[in-house]
């Protein structure tokens, strides 16, 4: 059988050391083993009332019979519950004596004593039978060989106490006695090595079927379609997480089996069911499905039929539900990779010329005088450089998934990197309206020094375009969290930003601007991804609940070491 890829093999046949090493045998030895001792205390009962009734009755008797048939009703009793387990019986030990030899001795005495008509020969028969199903063949075939010895020796010893006239008919008697065991005893234990077989084999099937139960329900749960399993009437008999988040209208609570149709918002569904039983065929629908709240959601429905099995003869109908909003997601975010790897090819080519043309014009600047042409050259120089930062921008996204992490223990202290990064962007952009506030002395994150330089000058030069020019327009402020979390704050009293701007922030040449690439804040995103970390954006104050509004950056890093007591707040203008 095949489970989830994997090949389960089952060995031609089942031996005794297998069922050995399962400790003390299978389950349905252990039955029969249980059955054999309750029939031994059926046979002592049923030996007892025989002496009774022969003493009722007046025949002559014997007082060591009726002993010893009472004595082998208490084994018999005694053995039910304390008997020792040791399944099968591989040898001739404590096990065979306490109830086979118990029964050979037993049932030898009283066929020795035995006394007016009765016959004990037949009662041989359930030890040889014991030791057949419950040992090995050696200790069947053993049993019956002393079996076979106690009737030979039986008729010998009458033959000698002077009883020649029916001696040949006890030693045939005996005879065909012991070769009648001998072949029980070859049949019974064939019977219960195919019966321990076929518990064996049932035992595999059974852990099979449990294993390929589980892989299905962990594959059918984690699947990020939905599924439906729905019956020829229209009831759902099973559901994964995903159709209910597909569908919502409650399904994870409803109790299954329970009807599609009922649901007004499944009767489309219902109806596709319907037609895929009718036509004995797969159906593939887009089909809207309304939700509890907001618009309809586009579904994909594709619907396969089981063969047909069970005793009903139905076979039931599995709806695969998909939707096209995730799928178009999947589609575009490959666009974006294969375009980003074009792009990057793109700009390799660029920066050679983009160079030449750099060089150029700043060899032209020293030769014109012309303010007319100067001013023209400084207006290519100027495209120049901003066509390099767009190649910059480019190659920093294509190099993000090659960079390498920095391993658990490289960690850099968050406060004077932060502080030092924000000095020397002040210095580069003349910059005097920002202001640190920086609270996490101490704090080590897990974060690549120059990652986090790129982040901190994406965000300082955004909100440097959109600030306004009062001081401390533009804050730092670094935060230590009481659970050794840390994070790092920009905030800027620029405008509030658009909500449909907000929805696609961090997304690739997305910007509100038409002279940006719109690669900056998508960079900032891969970058914390990189290190663990997280990015977002909020409207909110400053830093008083009454102070001004404004747009503020949050970057989150993940794993920090507790702080240290401590506080730093510095002006920088």
């Amino acid at each position: 059988m095949s489970v989830a890829g994997w090949s389960m093999g089952e060995p031609p046949y089942t031996d005794w050391a297998a069922l050995d090493a399962q400790g003390s045998g299978s389950s349905a030895l252990l039955r029969l083993r249980r059955g054999f001792l309750l029939a031994r205390c059926c046979v002592g009962v049923v030996v007892m009332l025989l002496q009774l009734v022969t003493f009722a009755l007046g025949q002559p008797g014997h007082w060591i019979a009726s002993a010893v048939a009472l004595a082998y009703l208490a084994a018999a009793l005694a053995g039910l519950r304390w008997a020792p387990v040791q399944l099968p019986m591989r040898a001739l030990g404590p096990a065979w004596v306490v109830t086979i030899g118990i029964d050979l001795a037993t049932f030898a005495t009283l066929h020795v004593l035995q006394a007016g008509s009765i016959d004990y020969t037949p009662l041989f028969a359930m030890p040889v039978l014991m030791g057949a199903v419950l040992g090995t063949v050696s200790v069947g075939l053993g049993t019956t060989a002393a079996v076979s010895l106690l009737l030979l020796a039986d008729a010998g010893w009458r033959w000698l106490a002077a009883q020649p006239s029916d001696s040949p008919t006890r030693f045939l008697q005996a005879a065909l006695t012991s070769t009648g065991l001998f072949l029980v005893v070859l049949l019974a234990h064939e019977l219960s090595r195919r019966l321990a077989r076929e518990e064996a084999r049932a035992q595999r099937s059974r852990s099979t079927a449990q294993v390929q139960a589980r892989v299905n329900d962990l594959v059918i749960e984690t699947l990020s379609e939905g599924v439906l399993v729905i019956d020829v009437e229209g009831r759902v008999h099973a559901a994964n997480p995903a159709a209910d988040a597909i569908l919502g209208q409650g399904l994870a609570g409803l109790a299954v089996p329970f009807a599609l149709g009922a649901h007004p918002a499944w009767g489309t569904l219902a109806e596709i069911s319907e037609r895929t039983f009718a036509h004995h065929a797969p159906q593939t629908h887009e089909i809207p499905v309304a939700q509890p709240r907001g618009a309809a959601r586009e579904v994909r429905v594709r619907t396969r039929l089981t063969p047909v099995s069970g005793l009903s003869g139905n076979s039931l109908c599995v709806m695969f539900l998909q939707d096209l909003r995730e799928l178009e997601a999947r589609i575009r975010t490959e666009k974006l990779a294969a375009m980003g790897r074009m792009s990057a090819a793109v700009a390799h080519e660029i920066r050679n010329p983009l160079a030449a043309i750099t060089q150029a014009s700043a060899l032209l600047d020293e030769d014109l005088s012309d303010p007319g042409q100067r001013q023209l050259l400084a207006l290519v120089a100027q495209n120049a450089r901003r066509l390099s930062r767009i190649v910059d921008d480019v190659l920093d996204v294509a190099r993000v998934r090659e960079q390498r992490v920095p391993p658990p223990g490289e960690q850099i202290p968050l406060d004077a990197t932060v502080h030092a990064l924000a000095g020397e962007w002040m210095r580069q952009t003349q910059c005097a309206g920002l202001r640190l506030s920086l609270e996490a002395p101490g704090r080590q994150v897990m974060f690549d020094a120059e990652h986090l330089r790129r982040i901190l000058v994406n965000l300082l030069d955004n909100a440097m375009r959109y600030a306004s020019d009062r001081p401390d327009s533009i804050r730092i402020a670094t935060r230590a969290g009481p659970r050794g979390d840390a994070s790092l704050r920009v905030w800027s009293d620029g405008a509030p930003l658009e909500p449909a701007v907000q929805r696609h922030l961090f997304e690739p040449f997305f910007s509100s601007e038409s002279r940006s690439s719109g690669l900056g804040l998508f960079l900032c995103r891969e970058l914390c991804a990189r290190h663990g970390a997280t990015i977002g954006y909020e409207r909110c104050p400053a830093a008083a609940a009454d102070g001004p509004e404004g747009n503020e950056f949050r970057v989150g890093f993940a794993d920090a070491p507790p702080p240290r007591a401590g506080r730093l707040t510095q002006s920088a203008t």
